[in-house]
């Protein structure tokens, strides 16, 4: 694709970005209803070309977890319309007043919610963020332009197809959304050098391409790191509760971002602990890497190095260590940890606000699964990604974090007296 190419379609985003910021809440919900009736209705089209993306990722070497990604599937597709339909439902940020107040010389100030424009989305082999992506920028009033991976071009090109073909039917400009049809990098490059025309990259993969984007990117960048998620099993933890949530938060789908890869054990609950669900994990086809302390206990475990603690599997690979203490815990979360989701399993009250207030990461649980760092999953409907930064978003980015602020001020005639 050459230069010409992609900056026009930067400018047709633009001129799209300025009618979706005017469009009503009824005319961009009427659009969704559309885009999610036209995921399910040409499932078939998806499907075959989505079938062909898998076999040329098998032909390619792709380990299991990267197919599993590209993979859709009809409950995978149905979960994307459900998802969409959901944003429907919520509420438009857009136009929101967060705040009012009169200052003593009469003028009212107060911020208002309003679009950021044309936002860049770049990813790798997650379809589904397509749909996503696309759904949450039309309902925030923003354009946008997605550049995904190669492996998944196909599948891309037709979900947009389908929804940018719904956005028209409800009377919104077809250029809101739109893939790039091209794997070529240069392209890549080259969108991250339209300041001016794109307000915003957000890069959705491995730790290569989170980098290279950050260090190649002339726009605003939010992104996350790789999700190194924990698991800490505290002194007063109901066992049973424990095993389940480990299990869950390790097996349930481990080749994503929020399945944890390392699970903290107190010292004095892991004899009672670990043997048995190591044998269930095992049996889950599981590795189990373990310190000296996990492996007298477990001693199937393979022995854990340094660099285990600082590795995001994407597996059926598991860390363990025994800590002695709640603060040991704390302490390895923060040298090692991502900053996207960690969690604690506790009956102790005060252990679980200490460690909500003091584990420093985008969403924080107690006694629930880190798989359940998700936007659908917390209501939103889907997420943009998951920010692990902590400038203007941070966890799962919905509807809100898609806006910014302005400050609106109302007045009767008040003009600034420069002697005061």
């Amino acid at each position: 694709m050459s230069e010409c190419d992609i900056r026009g379609m930067a400018r047709d985003a633009r001129a799209a970005a300025r009618d979706l910021a005017r469009a009503s809440g009824e005319q961009k919900d009427r659009a969704l209803l559309a885009m999610a009736s036209g995921l399910t209705e040409s499932r078939a089209r998806i499907l075959a070309d989505n079938a062909g993306d898998v076999a040329a990722a098998h032909a390619a070497g792709q380990t299991a977890a990267f197919v599993d990604r590209l993979t859709l599937t009809e409950p995978r597709i149905e979960a994307m319309a459900r998802g969409v339909r959901q944003i429907a439902d919520l509420p438009d940020p857009v136009g929101a007043v967060t705040g009012m107040w009169r200052r003593p010389n009469g003028l009212q100030v107060g911020r208002m919610r309003v679009p950021l424009g044309v936002i860049g989305i770049i990813y790798e082999s997650r379809p589904n963020v397509t749909a996503d992506a696309a759904a949450l920028c039309l309902k925030s009033g923003n354009a946008v332009l997605l550049r995904g991976g190669s492996e998944a071009l196909r599948t891309n090109r037709a979900i947009a197809d389908v929804l940018a073909a719904a956005v028209a039917s409800a009377g919104l400009p077809a250029a809101a959304l739109a893939v790039v049809p091209s794997a070529d990098r240069a392209v890549v490059k080259e969108m991250l050098s339209l300041h001016g025309l794109i307000d915003l990259i957000i890069p959705r993969g491995g730790e290569g391409l989170i980098r290279a984007v950050r260090e190649g990117s002339q726009i605003p960048v939010i992104a996350h790191d790789k999700g190194l998620c924990h698991t800490y099993v505290d002194a007063s933890a109901n066992l049973a509760m424990a095993g389940e949530i480990a299990y869950n938060a390790k097996v349930e789908r481990p080749g994503v971002c929020n399945a944890m890869e390392t699970l903290l054990v107190h010292a004095e609950v892991a004899p009672a602990l670990l043997p048995a669900l190591a044998a269930r994990l095992r049996a889950a086809g599981v590795e189990v890497r373990g310190c000296p302390r996990t492996r007298s206990l477990v001693p199937a475990a393979v022995p854990a190095t340094e660099e285990d603690w600082d590795t995001e599997y994407l597996a059926l690979t598991l860390s363990i260590r025994v800590v002695d203490s709640f603060e040991d815990a704390v302490v390895h979360i923060a040298r090692h940890g991502s900053g996207l989701a960690e969690a604690i399993v506790t009956a102790d009250h005060g252990r679980a606000m200490r460690f909500l207030r003091e584990v420093d990461a985008g969403a924080v649980f107690v006694n629930a699964s880190t798989r359940f760092t998700d936007g659908y999953e917390f209501g939103m409907g889907a997420e943009m990604g998951i920010s692990t930064q902590k400038l203007h978003a941070r966890g799962p980015m919905g509807l809100p974090e898609l806006t910014c602020e302005k400050f609106i001020v109302l007045g009767d005639g008040q003009i600034r007296d420069s002697r005061k």
